[in-house]
């Protein structure tokens, strides 16, 4: 073998021994995530599948296992958090969004997804009438602290999402709830030492600067009020990119583009 070549060989070998592995950012929620294909099925959009703009992809890879119509307790009760658990390594980032689809019903032939309200530890006993299994259903807080816990314990980095608004008004602003998912899941993270970006609050600013119908047009599907179109997706990601800078002593921030 050529001198020349062998010493370019060498380098090259080096040179990928050497270069690091890009860090990993693991992304857990429903529809408003992640839907569909994650490619704009029925033109919906979730934040997830553009959130990879506002970062250095040589740097950072990201892992979005978001899926349509789960909730906190069936994402879990399918075994997918068990598969991003397998996944997880120490120092890989954890977003998580869920609270949409937990107000559903506990039981019945539709989704039989719902949650108990709240973040106590009250459980009901149910035959799941979908599954045909007996389930023990807790609330929105125990499901959310099962994966701040647990993905802690991997040496993961959880951040808990508040779940994004609808595009539901009340004099000429977005409906802010009083005591609710945002505030349900603001306390489970402040409670389990997670970060926390109020991704409600942040993207409700930015709708409060428009009206009702600019709103719907702009950033929602002709569908609902809840699954948002590409423009809605774009305007969410930057927001949840707003909130990682805000988070004091997170690396994840420095991945950032």
């Amino acid at each position: 073998m050529p001198l020349k070549l062998l010493l370019l060989l060498t380098t090259l070998a080096t040179t990928t021994l050497l270069r690091p592995e890009p860090a990993r950012l693991y992304l857990i929620g429903d529809s408003t995530v992640k839907t569909g294909s994650g490619t704009g099925q029925n033109g919906q959009w979730g934040w997830g599948s553009v959130l990879d703009k506002h970062f250095d992809t040589t740097r950072m890879k990201i892992h979005n296992h978001a899926i349509g119509g789960r909730s906190s307790r069936t994402f879990v009760s399918e075994g997918r958090w068990e598969t991003v658990l397998s996944e997880l390594h120490p120092g890989d980032f954890l977003l998580i969004q869920f609270g949409h689809n937990d107000s559903s019903p506990v039981n019945d032939t539709l989704r039989a997804r719902g949650t108990i309200r709240g973040i106590g530890e009250e459980t009901e006993e149910i035959d799941n009438l979908i599954t045909k299994k007996h389930e023990i259903v807790h609330s929105y807080g125990w499901y959310l602290r099962k994966y701040i816990d647990e993905a802690k314990a991997k040496g993961a980095i959880p951040i808990v999402c508040s779940p994004i608004p609808r595009n539901q008004w009340e004099q000429d602003r977005i409906v802010r709830p009083d005591d609710s998912y945002p505030q349900w899941a603001q306390t489970v993270a402040k409670s389990k030492g997670a970060f926390f970006i109020d991704l409600y609050e942040l993207v409700a600013a930015q709708y409060d600067q428009s009206t009702p119908t600019q709103v719907k047009q702009q950033y929602f599907t002709a569908l609902d009020d809840t699954h948002t179109a590409l423009a809605g997706a774009e305007l969410n990601a930057k927001m949840v990119v707003k909130g990682i800078k805000s988070l004091k002593k997170c690396g994840l921030k420095k991945y950032l583009r």
